[in-house]
């Protein structure tokens, strides 16, 4: 009986961190932002629900300079974002149930110009998103503890690593 292999994208880099508190989750959230890397990245963020991937994406869309109010995308499927000189768009693919509406969408357009791209959820959309330069996996912990694997999977992901 054949063996099915099932491709996994590269790994350049792991790290793990602990966000004790909300406030540890926004000060890693301002590492980010404060990489020249990130503004033409593709984060994934991984975790149940509750687990704190929308507080993560909106502090990181604070330290942006996004102003106003930030919504999880959940029903819209993608929230965009205009900044001075970086586009951010906010995918939540929580709801995504049929690749056909990657087409249907205009995904493949977004994702092919640049700026930022934030994925919740990407799981729901494999086989249709590229590779992503940084995925983050938070799981939640005792309290408001968080554990959160950050891995690099481009050398634009490791960058970003190395500013955590």
């Amino acid at each position: 009986m054949p063996i099915d292999v099932v491709p996994h994208r590269p790994i350049l880099g792991t790290r793990q961190l602990r966000w004790h508190d909300e406030a540890a989750c926004a000060a890693c959230a301002r590492q980010l932002a404060a990489h020249a890397a990130i503004r033409d990245a593709f984060v994934t963020l991984h975790g149940p629900l509750g687990a704190g991937k929308t507080t993560f994406v909106r502090h990181l869309l604070r330290a942006l300079g996004v102003q106003g109010r930030i919504k999880s995308p959940t029903y819209a499927v993608v929230e965009p974002y205009e900044l001075p000189g970086l586009a951010v768009s906010h995918f939540d693919f929580y709801r995504f149930a049929d690749p056909r509406e990657w087409e249907d969408a205009g995904f493949r357009e977004l994702f092919a110009a640049p700026g930022l791209k934030l994925a919740e959820w990407p799981e729901k959309a494999e086989g249709v998103l590229p590779v992503a330069d940084l995925g983050i996996d938070i799981v939640p912990g005792e309290d408001d503890e968080r554990v959160v694997d950050v891995v690099a999977m481009t050398a634009r992901g490791l960058q970003l690593l190395e500013a955590l």
